[in-house]
């Protein structure tokens, strides 16, 4: 398989990570030295590691560790942070060497890879009550009826908007009864494109961008039975023509140029850019950053012909080569459970995917308006994705790029990924 040819050439990376995962790690209560291996024993005890992304999340994956600890002494849990782009490395080349973490997240960028190859551990759905998780992430990490990965959180995508700025121009905040019209009106009288100052920000971004746009306006990316694109739909050009519209018509956005060397996110957070998109996962951000501590919030998205928010979420997988399997999946099983789910909320994790559980998440933090991140589940549409969705990934990324750069028009772009992305979707 594919997959395999590039995991053997990370080979050499294999061995750097086998060390750092062996690596001895102190018991602070005990002083006794246990080792972090996924192969690990001290004494009785099996233990396991679990590989996140997000350091921001630790405090919270902690806290839901060491309460399964307290019911289970007979294992523990070292939690393994590594930066996104690094995680996805070190995975890779410890799926080569057979040194995978125990318990690890998986995103559905990369949930096929790792499925296929054969590296991730069966759910036993018996054991756990998937009525409580949104169907569709139960869905994105299900293979020919077998789920993978107990998902962990969701995240929808909301109206972040400078409240000083518009106090400034005695503009209502944003609400639910904003529409597309209503963004490019108010985007432009915050706009003052001598200073520097814009609106709105448009960069190239699939889920905390024009994909929201896409199902607003009655189009889609790919069909529900994953068999055809619908880039060369009218909808969906519309909506990507009025998505670049920002930046080239109405000129309330930072040009894709600026947008490439300076992210959105810094030009809101320096007071540039009086509204963004974001995911609910930058939560965090916004609250550590001083100035939209005290000057930000977050609103529902604007409505096109409907309503839509992307959203997508992680999932607790197994690796298949556990030496700890059974104590793995005991502790796979328990962070699916409502009380680990409630103390992920209770910390500020991320919203916890399961049924009922996210006002603690919405009180941790009181100063945002963060249950409109939750509210837009009633009407969120899934992550679009598919098997082959890394190759015509980078068609889509490829071609939109050069749209943005003004190097192909909206309707010749949206028809070239459509055509080579039939193609792509025809050989799954």
């Amino acid at each position: 398989m594919k997959l395999k040819k590039l995991l053997a050439l990370a080979m050499a990376v294999v061995l750097v990570f086998a060390l750092a995962a062996c690596g001895g790690d102190t018991d602070s209560e005990n002083g006794q030295e246990s080792t972090s291996s996924s192969n690990g024993q001290s004494g009785d005890v099996a233990t396991l590691t679990y590989a996140i992304w997000d350091k921001n999340q630790e405090p919270g994956m902690r806290a839901i560790a060491d309460a399964f600890e307290a019911e289970n002494p007979d294992i523990k849990i070292n939690i393994e942070v590594t930066g996104w782009d690094e995680y996805w490395t070190k995975l890779e080349a410890a799926g080569t060497g057979g040194a995978l973490p125990d318990v690890f997240w998986m995103h559905i960028n990369n949930f096929r890879k790792y499925a296929d190859a054969g590296l991730l551990e069966g759910i036993d759905t018996g054991k756990t009550d998937l009525s409580k998780f949104p169907s569709g992430l139960n869905e994105l990490y299900t293979i020919d009826g077998t789920l993978y990965g107990i998902p962990k959180d969701f995240d929808t995508i909301g109206l972040w908007y400078n409240k000083t700025m518009f106090d400034e121009k005695g503009i209502a905040y944003p609400d639910e009864t904003w529409t597309w019209d209503t963004l490019v009106e108010v985007a432009a009288e915050l706009t003052d494109a001598n200073s520097g100052i814009y609106g709105f920000a448009a960069p190239l971004d699939t889920q905390q961008g024009y994909y929201n746009f896409i199902y607003q306006n009655g189009g889609y990316v790919i069909s529900e039975d994953k068999t055809k694109s619908g880039f060369d739909m009218p909808e969906t050009i519309e909506a990507i023509q009025f998505y670049t519209d920002l930046i080239n018509k109405y000129k309330v956005s930072p040009a894709y140029a600026t947008l490439v060397e300076t992210s959105n996110t810094n030009l809101f957070e320096s007071g540039k850019v009086a509204m963004i998109l974001q995911g609910s996962w930058m939560v965090t951000e916004m609250k550590s950053n001083e100035y939209t501590h005290d000057n930000a919030d977050v609103a529902v998205l604007p409505m096109g012909k409907e309503r839509a928010s992307i959203y997508n979420g992680l999932a607790n997988a197994v690796a298949s080569t556990s030496k700890n399997k059974e104590a793995a999946m005991k502790f796979v099983y328990y962070m699916g459970t409502e009380e680990a789910n409630i103390t992920q909320a209770k910390n500020g994790s991320a919203i916890p995917a399961y049924e009922n559980t996210q006002q603690p998440w919405i009180d941790y933090t009181t100063f945002f308006s963060l249950d409109k991140y939750v509210d837009m589940l009633d009407y969120a549409v899934i992550y679009p994705t598919s098997k082959s969705r890394p190759k015509w990934d980078v068609v889509e990324n490829d071609t939109m790029r050069k749209i943005f750069a003004g190097e192909l028009s909206v309707e010749d772009g949206c028809k070239l990924i459509a055509e080579e992305m039939n193609a792509i979707l025809a050989e799954e």
